[in-house]
């Protein structure tokens, strides 16, 4: 079965890479590189939907950009 994932990537303070999953509750990982995040979070993606049965899984809609100022 084929099934398609919006990933979303940042990149922290420390240099590090950071991959979420919006549409798979808790499923996401970190990399140095980012050929090193696309294999952790394929791995990722695979443990969260051998528990998907398990967790409500949430529609993504899409990335909103917030500007705080105070």
């Amino acid at each position: 079965m084929k099934r398609e994932f919006n990933v979303i990537i940042d990149r922290d303070t420390d240099g590090y890479f950071v991959a979420s999953v919006p549409n798979l509750a808790g499923c996401h990982t970190q990399a140095k590189s980012l050929d090193e995040l696309i294999e952790r979070i394929r791995e990722a993606i695979a443990l969260c939907l051998e528990f998907e049965d398990e967790q409500d899984s949430l529609d993504f809609l899409g990335v909103n950009k917030l500007i705080l100022t105070y």
